[in-house]
């Protein structure tokens, strides 16, 4: 398979696709917070192995977050948006974690921009309807995977969320109705020592409540993607294809 990197809807993207017929299904996976943009890179290349399908026809889009974080001394890391990881932990700590879920990042509505527009211009380029894109990402960019696609004018493929918990959860519960019946695959570490599982569990129960088809894989583990939920990953992504 092999990678290019363009620029797409004023994002550095990663491009990953095998064969040279043209793509009839976009997979758009959006990295976490400290990640560089080459983070889940190597997913394509797992995915494809695991399910041959998908390296013929599939594009797989890898966006870079918008803001670097070489000034925290996370050299070549990146952000959808910043986050006051103190203030975090002593939430998690103190059972204070509920109220931050309510906040709505200010730079959350930047990063939604650059993600639609990005969207928008996968779908120009290969001229595939928002059906056959499936939206999701790791932890942050799983969060901004969900908040896009419940602002979208039309409902992608499928939801992925990997490693998520919710933000803006008010904003979230009363737009998720309009996505009813859409497909999401989630999937989070039991012992998630950043994200705790309840907030997986908190996320899960609210999409399901609106209607949302939500296909959830709960694994041993904790902040990462487990090789078992991306066998099962690939077989939903092919089952599209």
């Amino acid at each position: 398979m092999k990678t290019v990197t363009t620029q797409l809807g004023g994002l550095s993207c990663r491009l990953v696709q095998g064969g040279d017929a043209p793509a009839s299904l976009v997979v758009v996976l959006c990295h976490g917070y400290g990640a560089p943009g080459t983070d889940l890179v190597p997913l394509a290349h797992e995915l494809a192995a695991m399910d041959p399908i998908l390296a013929e026809g599939v594009r797989f889009v890898f966006p870079e977050a918008p803001i670097s974080l070489d000034s925290l001394g996370l050299w070549g890391g990146r952000a959808w948006w910043p986050i006051d990881v103190g203030r975090f932990e002593r939430a998690a700590r103190t059972g204070e974690l509920a109220a931050m879920l309510e906040e709505v990042p200010p730079e959350l509505v930047t990063a939604r921009r650059k993600l639609m527009a990005l969207v928008e211009a996968v779908a120009a380029q290969t001229g595939l309807p928002m059906g056959r894109i499936v939206l999701g990402g790791f932890s942050q960019g799983s969060m901004l995977a969900v908040d896009v696609t419940l602002r979208l004018d039309e409902p992608p493929a499928q939801l992925v969320i990997l490693s998520g918990a919710p933000v803006a959860l008010a904003e979230w519960v009363a737009r998720a109705p309009r996505r009813r019946g859409l497909p999401v695959f989630q999937a989070h570490g039991q012992g998630d020592p950043l994200l705790p599982f309840a907030l997986a569990e908190l996320l899960r129960d609210a999409l399901a409540e609106a209607g949302l088809d939500v296909d959830f894989h709960p694994f041993r583990g904790g902040h990462t993607v487990d090789r078992a939920v991306l066998g099962r990953l690939a077989a939903r992504l092919a089952a599209l294809k």
